[in-house]
């Protein structure tokens, strides 16, 4: 039995009627500037309890939109009981019939909706699981970076000089103007502060002994390499990230040259120098902006504030900060330098680990401080 459409229909469909299915046949040009018409046309067809065969012995042309509804078609017909048949049709076409249809088994079903609150718990276990394999990741290169540094100090001649001497000073002298900004301001901000408090009691000399304790102990050295770890830090990343996207460090390793030892170590040590420069200047900085404010807001001249300061402090409260710096500066320079290495090849990715590193280092960092000031509250320094 053969269905009744008009004389101009773009198709033939015929009906066995034994239950075996129907035959298709497409008529003219199935392509893209009639396919909203056979579209319309298409969907008043309804489906078969068997497979549908598709004929394209009347086809004109076919592109693949065309392709697309064919093989839309067929699936619609045959109930999804049977894969439909393409019986002669030109070469072309069924290369083409052929690729559609398997991108269309490629696509991916959508995703069942889940239970939110074990969603949320998976999120967060996966996040801690990933959290675990970087950490682990990270200790291995610490190590690979410590094994390649006591090479290169075994043998000197291997360090890059010029490569250091650079990063020193991008990373120190070209840091200079934020750091003493930024630690000045927070001088201003702990002293007004302070002396507001201490001035219920009385005590506004007092201030200067919590200028000078929380300066050269803490503060000093933690601004400084949050602000390093920001800018410098940053940098890092972004720097290699863009030679891995690049394909600039496959070119130096198929030269036989070590990245670790090209890339990383000089920018290891040369912010293992710079960062305790910064933080000495970050501490005279700081204790500059709290003396401003001490003589302006509390009739303190300088050579009282820095009899003061004398009495409130000694030594060991620099060398408090000071201690700290390699440690940070080569956290920083680590972490920095670990995700830059990890940069696929996309710039979406340099973006993204650019911003984790940030957030790690400066993590990081503050895990670090805490472990020291719990240390030396042991040692009694």
């Amino acid at each position: 039995m053969t269905d009744t459409y008009p004389t101009d229909a773009p198709f033939e469909m015929t009906d066995s009627g034994s239950g075996q299915g129907r035959l298709f046949r497409p008529l003219g040009d199935w392509t893209l500037d009639r396919a909203a018409a056979l579209d319309r046309d298409l969907k008043r067809l309804e489906p078969s309890a068997g497979a549908v065969r598709i004929d394209g012995g009347g086809l004109g042309q076919l592109d693949t939109a065309g392709a697309w509804l064919l093989v839309r078609l067929g699936r619609r017909l045959s109930g999804d009981q049977a894969e439909p048949a393409f019986d002669n049709f030109a070469p072309a076409h069924a290369v083409l019939l052929e690729r559609v249809g398997e991108t269309e088994r490629e696509t991916p079903a959508p995703p069942a909706k889940g239970n939110g609150i074990v969603d949320f718990v998976g999120r967060i276990g996966g996040g801690v699981v990933g959290a675990g394999q970087q950490g682990r990741q990270l200790i291995g290169f610490l190590g690979l970076a410590t094994v390649t540094m006591g090479r290169v100090l075994r043998q000197p001649s291997r360090l890059r000089y010029t490569a250091l001497v650079h990063q020193i000073e991008k990373t120190g002298l070209d840091a200079l103007p934020i750091v003493g900004l930024l630690t000045f301001l927070i001088g201003v901000v702990l002293a007004y502060q302070g002396a507001e408090q201490l001035r219920t009691f009385g005590a506004e000399i007092f201030t200067v002994n919590l200028l000078g304790v929380s300066i050269l102990r803490e503060l000093g050295i933690l601004i400084t390499a949050i602000i390093v770890a920001g800018r410098s830090g940053s940098a890092f990343t972004a720097q290699i990230g863009t030679m891995k996207v690049n394909q600039e460090v496959d070119a130096m390793q198929t030269m036989g040259l070590d990245p670790i030892e090209v890339l990383v170590l000089p920018r290891m040590l040369a912010l293992m120098v710079s960062l305790p420069l910064l933080t000495f200047f970050a501490d005279i900085m700081g204790l500059a902006g709290g003396g401003v404010i001490c003589l302006f807001l509390l009739d303190i001249p300088p050579d009282q504030y820095m009899r003061q300061l004398a009495n409130a402090t000694d030594i060991s409260h620099f060398w408090v900060g000071m201690v700290k710096a390699p440690f940070f500066a080569a956290i920083i320079a680590l972490v920095g330098c670990f995700e830059g290495l990890r940069v696929s090849g996309s710039a979406e990715s340099v973006g993204r680990l650019t911003t984790q590193s940030v957030v790690e280092s400066i993590f990081l960092v503050i895990i670090a401080d805490a472990a020291f000031s719990i240390l030396f509250q042991v040692m009694g320094v």
